[in-house]
């Protein structure tokens, strides 16, 4: 059919019984089986796990909410990473001087 895309929305199919998951990855299969040049939009994305798991079934694109894409990047352990690794330069950079 030549579609450039194709965009199931995940969130909506959840809403409606259907496993939007094994929806993507039997999408994907196909495309990579006929070798079709169409790439995988997963759209309705309500949350991280939605992010992680439309990622692990082969969609090419995730449309991501700010809200959604705001938890992905902010977490305790990064931002205590991040504090962390700040301290530990700070002190070997000034033992280096």
């Amino acid at each position: 059919a030549g579609a450039t895309f194709i965009s199931p929305f995940v969130g909506r199919l959840e809403d409606i019984g259907t496993d939007a998951y094994q929806l993507i990855s039997d999408l994907r299969e196909i495309i990579d089986f006929y070798g079709f040049d169409t790439e995988i939009i997963a759209a309705s994305i309500r949350n991280t796990v939605h992010v992680e798991n439309v990622a692990k079934r082969g969609a090419h694109i995730a449309t991501i909410p700010d809200a959604v894409f705001d938890k992905m990047t902010k977490h305790p352990l990064t931002t205590s990473g991040i504090k962390n690794f700040t301290k530990d330069w700070e002190t070997f950079k000034n033992k280096v001087e």
